[in-house]
């Protein structure tokens, strides 16, 4: 029968993203994840009528063609949508779980979590052992409570059930151990980081076209390399967050060997699906690491043009021209980020460098203003952040107090620039990350290197001084003739 070929045709992932490089929309489904019922949860075919057979197949092409044409939107995704649910209309009782769980992930492709979601739900609640819904459910969960234990339990559970023959559920769970990073093993690995791989490289023995399991083998040796070489320290590991867009301190390069390990693994993902941007997108990072900037451009440009709403992409390809001076590139990815995510700090302060390094004289008074625009918006997004705060005092201090108006109008500047660095001072208190950037605003303590703040202060003084003639210099009146007889 054609309908348990293709049952669950199209298992993705929710497209948590981890180190920057995961996401860019949905995921390609595996080839096939159908299975019995004892190993997947699902309808026996037999019980499957020919209507719905019929209207579920004709919802599984459409869902795929889209797939291909990578054209969804939100009409797309409601009618694919729709299509799967006239096919579980067609069952008695209208239960049809592989046809509601389809219909949650063509929701899920355009972002519309809370309609997935209620389709994973009718899919489990028709069906217990629908190990699929259950995966996707840990994943939305965790999206609300940030429990990482809580998603990881999920996830195993999820496997277990389905005898470890569940792709997806297998590389999310090695996400999230990655993520955790912490010494808890479990049978036949020591601990987060080796029951990660072990997964990973279970999913690839299952199927070893599933691109998402090799995105995340090849993020594995990326985390690797640089936890190895001190560049993510114990109370970073796992973290999600992007690397700071300040001037402070560089990390540590990471371990090469490792490196290595990674680009040969984003090099043989890619001979199989050249077509998959996370893969690009990674392998970018992994190229920046190693130092070949321009080939790192390449494959965040690649990744941003396979999947255009590629949000990461277009932050690391923005980022990477940012550090070579490509300000007028950065500006313009930084604009498309920022079209998909308005509210992202790190967009915004992106932004606002990119706009500083174009500002000349020709437009100084409102490419300053609009470097200033970004950065208050990323003070309203996070008050307690302090990379606006560091890059408002250069702000001031290079451009505002070098604007003209007079002396008094400088120094108010630099008065303010030197405020604004000490409100940054303030907020990087214990957070190590800051400490580059907290030693050029403040200098070590020395005459030799007093910091930013230091140059204000001396410059103040020296416009402040009034110099005064000495009388010693005043001309001399000539002397006077003596009256004639």
């Amino acid at each position: 029968m054609k309908t348990q070929a293709k049952l669950l045709a199209t298992v993705g992932l929710l497209g948590l993203s981890i180190l920057a490089a995961c996401g860019g929309g949905g995921d390609k489904p595996p080839p096939n994840t159908g299975g019995s019922k004892t190993s997947s949860g699902g309808t026996p075919p037999e019980q499957v009528s020919k209507e719905a057979e019929n209207k579920f197949n004709a919802a599984i092409d459409a869902f795929l063609g889209h797939d291909k044409a990578n054209d969804w939107d939100n009409a797309v995704c409601q009618d694919v949508a729709k299509r799967f649910e006239a096919a579980a209309s067609e069952q008695k009782g209208g239960k049809f779980p592989e046809a509601s769980f389809n219909a949650g992930l063509a929701y899920q492709r355009c972002g519309m979590d809370k309609e997935a979601k209620a389709k994973f739900e009718k899919t489990l609640a028709d069906d217990g052992n629908f190990h699929h819904a259950r995966a996707q459910l840990a994943l939305y969960k965790y999206k609300a409570d940030q429990n990482e234990d809580g998603v990881i339990s999920e996830l195993q559970q999820a496997v277990l059930d389905a005898k470890f023959q569940n792709v997806p559920a297998l590389v999310n769970l090695a996400m999230f151990q990655m993520q955790r990073d912490a010494a808890q093993g479990g049978q036949g690995c020591k601990d987060d980081m080796e029951c990660a791989k072990q997964n990973l490289q279970r999913a690839l023995a299952i199927d070893d076209s599933y691109m998402p399991a090799f995105n995340q083998l090849a993020l594995y040796y990326f985390q690797q390399a640089k936890t190895r070489a001190g560049a993510i320290k114990s109370s970073q590991k796992g973290s999600r967050g992007r690397q700071i867009a300040t001037n402070a301190a560089m990390a540590k390069r990471a371990d090469h060997q490792q490196l290595e390990l990674a680009a040969l693994v984003c090099s043989q993902a890619i001979r199989k699906n050249p077509s998959y941007a996370p893969i690009h997108n990674t392998a970018g990072l992994i190229q920046n690491e190693l130092g070949q900037v321009n080939s790192a451009v390449a494959e965040f440009a690649s990744a941003a043009k396979l999947d255009p709403k590629f949000f990461e992409a277009q932050m690391n390809y923005a980022a990477v021209n940012l550090s070579f001076r490509g300000f007028e590139q950065a500006a313009g990815a930084y604009k498309k980020a920022l079209e998909m995510r308005p509210n992202d700090y790190d967009a915004h302060l992106g932004l606002a460098l990119a706009l500083r390094g174009l500002i000349n004289d020709s437009n100084y008074d409102a490419q300053v203003a609009a470097v200033q625009a970004e950065l208050d918006t990323c003070k309203k997004l996070d008050g307690n952040r302090p990379d606006a705060y560091f890059n408002e005092g250069i702000l001031t201090q290079e451009y505002k107090a070098k604007a003209g108006g007079g002396k008094d109008k400088t120094i108010a500047a630099l008065t303010a620039a030197k405020g604004i660095y000490q409100q940054f001072i303030e907020k990087a208190a214990g957070k190590p990350e800051y400490d580059g950037a907290v030693k050029s605003a403040r200098g070590n303590g020395t005459d030799k290197d007093r910091g930013r703040i230091g140059d204000i202060d001396d410059t103040i003084q020296f416009l402040s001084m009034e110099v005064k003639a000495d009388p010693k210099d005043a001309p001399k009146e000539p002397p006077k003739e003596a009256p004639k007889p």
